[in-house]
């Protein structure tokens, strides 16, 4: 198993007075102020907030694909800023899935294909069978077991969404960062993957942080966290 996993800390995710302030011309902005917080392993957290909050600001710096301009995140017990980008995409291979409103599916390849490409960027060397094995028993978990071959443009956005469940849960990670993972969907459709995204999420022990204006959905988290202007407003941990 990948060093990087064999070094897990209880606390999965934790944000030390974190902020992240910009430049725009003559003016400096502050997207986020003072945001503090822990998880444990297991936990999930829903990041709530109105349009232009910094709900997104904060989900990319936890998952290290932004850096704050001050604070500190610590990933799976790693304090993200002694590492530099390689190391931080290290990290999330090692640790972390992703699930977004837009999907982010590869349009040319298949269902399946999509489901063994993170596996395939792990670089464990693992035979093509068993990886094409995995990404089949992830697609039939999400009821896509007869639409493998099938690419992005001739699935509906439900299924999309559906692929990039099973894409995410594929590398079996620690953490999952979902940013407006039913956005884009209708309501009955939403509801199905959000049900879907819960149900993994507990099979699988995962540590979920979810970004969404859905209240409903956030409420199933155990945690919320609500922004206003940048500032963290609430925080809730049951």
């Amino acid at each position: 198993m990948n060093d990087l996993r064999n070094s897990l800390s209880p606390d999965m995710l934790a944000a030390d007075a974190l902020g992240k302030r910009v430049i725009a011309g003559d003016e400096t902005i502050d997207i986020l102020q003072d945001i503090s917080f822990t998880l444990t392993r297991g936990q999930s957290l829903a990041i709530v907030g109105a349009s232009g909050s910094g709900k997104s600001t904060l989900l990319s710096l936890l998952a290290g694909l932004d850096t704050p301009s001050h604070g500190e995140v610590r990933l799976a017990g790693q304090t993200l800023s002694t590492l530099d980008e390689d190391g931080r995409a290290r990290l999330r291979g090692a640790h972390a899935g992703f699930v977004f409103q837009s999907f982010q599916l590869l349009p040319e390849l298949s269902a399946l294909e999509n489901v063994m490409l993170p596996l395939e960027l792990l670089g464990n060397k693992v035979p093509a069978a068993q990886l094409r094995e995995t990404a089949r028993h992830w697609l039939d978990r999400v009821g896509l077991g007869k639409r493998l071959e099938h690419t992005p443009r001739t699935l509906s956005g439900g299924e999309q969404q559906r692929v990039a469940l099973a894409r995410a849960f594929a590398t079996q990670p620690d953490i999952l960062f979902a940013d407006e993972p039913t956005g884009s969907l209708d309501s009955h459709t939403g509801e199905h993957v959000a049900n879907l995204l819960f149900e993994l999420n507990r099979e699988t022990g995962a540590t979920l942080v979810l970004v969404t204006h859905d209240e409903t959905l956030a409420a199933r988290c155990g945690a919320r966290l609500r922004l206003e202007a940048g500032r963290m407003l609430e925080w809730v941990n049951a």
